[in-house]
């Protein structure tokens, strides 16, 4: 196995002018497919030179869907099309109304072999040129951006360590090469554990191969460790470290201030985007969104329409100092609720 990048120290990869590499993004019937619409506008604004091809993956009907989750508004569909994506069907075979974030495991197959990719949730503005980061596609890694949701250690135990090491010991991989040894034994940021609303490799193939089985091994047949945790909504990210680190990849393998800071911003939900981005963020979703063919789209989407263009989410942004946030998103989300400003 490849030596992990130590915490705090950034890897240096290959220059941006040696790759050309893929973006995924989901989009399905609602909430997506507005979102979608919105990732590509701010792709072709804020990196109008980008040389790949973004793919907006597309699950199709069958037994694992309640409902068609297919994007049946042929004004999304062409938005996206003129802004230069391709719309991408997939098969959901294990995932699909009980667990959507499945989508982004079982679409990874779809992409073509072979070619580096970037994936990311829907929910994300492109804010600076991603062509110009210098991802190392051999050495994984996914968003920092996260809090302690996952696992909750029951009082008398196992703790975070027996957890999480049973998980590492049921794949035949090394656990302590993935703590963060500045960090102290059960604290839960020594353990490796990302948001997974984006992440990267060399090929779609292999990494959703091996992140698919890991998720359906944990999902049937979990360690008994695992006894008292949930396993939804967090499924994805539970297998995603085990997957990142069994390629050899790990914490920071970006330089700083990429993804997650200059050149995207994973927002979530509108409300929380006014409340706690900065100005540049909400610029940019004001440009993107601002182009007659789009808005129109856009507003059809109820929280875009109040959100951003009957200023709503000022109003939100107008409530909170930026430089003084609230420790816990869910304090934000409280504060924002009280008000009734939330929207989803």
């Amino acid at each position: 196995m490849s030596s992990q990048t130590q915490p705090g120290q950034t890897h240096k990869g290959p220059t941006p002018a040696d790759q050309k590499f893929n973006i995924l993004i989901i989009g399905q019937q609602g909430r997506l497919m507005y979102e979608a619409v919105l990732f590509a506008a701010s792709l072709r604004h804020s990196d109008p030179d980008f040389a790949g091809t973004l793919y907006v993956a597309e699950p199709q009907p069958g037994p694992h869907w309640e409902t068609d989750p297919t994007m049946r508004n042929p004004a999304v569909r062409e938005a996206l099309e003129t802004l230069g994506a391709v719309i991408l069907p997939f098969e959901n075979r294990h995932f699909g109304s009980s667990y959507p974030n499945g989508n982004k495991i079982e679409a990874l197959m779809a992409l073509p072999k072979g070619e580096p990719f970037v994936f990311f949730d829907s929910d994300t503005l492109i804010t600076g040129k991603l062509s110009e980061v210098a991802f190392d596609f051999d050495r994984p890694s996914a968003s920092m951006r996260r809090e302690d949701t996952w696992p909750e250690p029951p009082l008398y135990g196992p703790g975070y360590a027996a957890i999480w090491k049973s998980l590492y010991d049921r794949f035949g991989l090394d656990f302590d090469s993935s703590l963060d040894p500045s960090q102290p034994d059960e604290y839960w940021a020594r353990y490796l554990y990302f948001n997974a609303g984006w992440f990267f490799h060399r090929c779609p193939h292999e990494f959703g191969a091996r992140f698919l089985h890991y998720a359906l091994e944990i999902r049937d047949n979990a360690p008994r460790e695992l006894a008292c945790q949930a396993l939804y909504p967090w499924l994805d990210q539970i297998v995603l470290p085990l997957v990142i680190h069994s390629f050899g990849g790990g914490r920071h393998t970006l330089p700083d201030n990429t993804l997650d800071g200059d050149i995207s911003c994973h927002y979530r939900v509108f409300p929380l985007l006014y409340a706690r981005e900065n100005d540049h963020v909400v610029d940019v979703l004001r440009q993107v969104a601002a182009p007659n063919k789009i808005k129109k789209v856009l507003k059809e989407y109820e929280p875009i329409k109040r959100m951003v263009f009957q200023d709503r989410g000022q109003k939100v942004r107008d409530m909170f100092d930026r430089d003084h946030l609230p420790s816990r998103e869910q304090m934000i989300r409280n504060k924002i609720k009280k008000a009734n400003l939330w929207m989803r």
